[in-house]
């Protein structure tokens, strides 16, 4: 058997009906770490600088990373180097946005749909920026996400709050970032790209913080806390649980149950930050729901066929 042969058994071996059950429970529960790392951020934001906290969030959360893919990190080339920093700065940039979106957030839940565009995002942008035909289903799901936007951004007349336009430029980066991580993923390892990327990406923010913020003068408990299940709960184990299970199923099924995270975190705010929607951002997050949807349509069939 060839090597390429035993390479796409290898592979085939691992998607199986059982491991493809454990995928999908595995990855839900990373759906709910994601959307409860949205509180601790949140919560974290009450004492600490938004950039600031990113810095010390990402920076510790990829050294911790690298320690398990120190062997990884050894054996990439420099062009490897350059490809993983490229996707880091990317990825910096997008979530210092994030970061000033959710501290501005007025509804963490309305945040989350936003910033969850990028997944709509995605094939627009490959096709104007490497001409990739898109699917389809784009030209559905793009009406109904432009629609679910307006709702939220113009239920007051024209008049976007910060939180929003800043998700919203976080949503086009993060869209950017996985087409440059997808790129950068097939000839590199998931473990060592991923520890370059957070570190970077923390970087980008500490530069950000140092220029723009001021730092507070004593550190306390609630901060240590805070930050301390940033980092573990909603960064390092999601990051590994997640790839743990990717490696257990395909991307397009692992896309599909990623769509619940900005459902979980609208829930998990109601209930933790007693948050309430109006019926215009209820109806606009819907309609972001529905273009979710539609854009992973063909992967939605494959799953309730499995």
């Amino acid at each position: 058997m060839s090597s390429q042969s035993q390479s796409k058994a290898a592979v085939h071996s691992h998607h199986t009906p059982a491991n493809a059950l454990r995928a999908d429970l595995i990855l839900l529960v990373v759906t709910l770490l994601a959307a409860v790392s949205w509180m601790f951020s949140k919560e974290a934001l009450h004492e600490f600088p938004p950039l600031l906290f990113m810095a010390c969030r990402f920076t510790l959360a990829g050294l911790l990373l690298a320690v398990p893919g120190r062997r990884a990190l050894a054996a990439l080339t420099a062009r490897e180097w350059r490809a993983s920093g490229l996707v880091g700065l990317v990825f910096g940039v997008a979530m210092s946005l994030w970061i000033m979106g959710l501290f501005n957030a007025h509804t963490l839940g309305e945040g989350a749909f936003i910033t969850s565009l990028s997944v709509v995002l995605v094939p627009l942008l490959s096709w104007f920026v490497f001409r990739e035909k898109p699917a389809a289903t784009l030209w559905v799901a793009l009406p109904l996400a432009v629609t679910g936007l307006a709702l939220l951004a113009l239920r007051h007349g024209f008049n976007p709050d910060p939180g929003q336009l800043y998700f919203f430029a976080a949503a086009l980066l993060l869209s950017l970032t996985f087409i440059l991580n997808s790129r950068a993923a097939a000839r590199i390892s998931a473990l060592a790209l991923s520890a370059i990327q957070l570190v970077l990406v923390g970087l980008v923010a500490l530069v950000l913080s140092l220029l723009l913020e001021d730092w507070p003068a004593d550190i306390t408990a609630s901060m240590l806390l805070w930050l301390a299940l940033s980092i573990t709960v909603g960064t390092s184990a999601r990051f590994l649980l997640q790839t743990y299970a990717q490696g257990l199923t395909s991307p397009s099924h692992a896309a599909v149950i990623m769509i619940l995270e900005p459902v979980w975190t609208a829930v998990f705010a109601a209930f933790w930050f007693s948050e309430r929607m109006e019926v215009a951002q209820i109806l606009g997050c819907t309609l972001i729901l529905a273009a979710l949807l539609v854009n992973r349509w063909a992967a939605i069939k494959g799953w309730f066929r499995r």
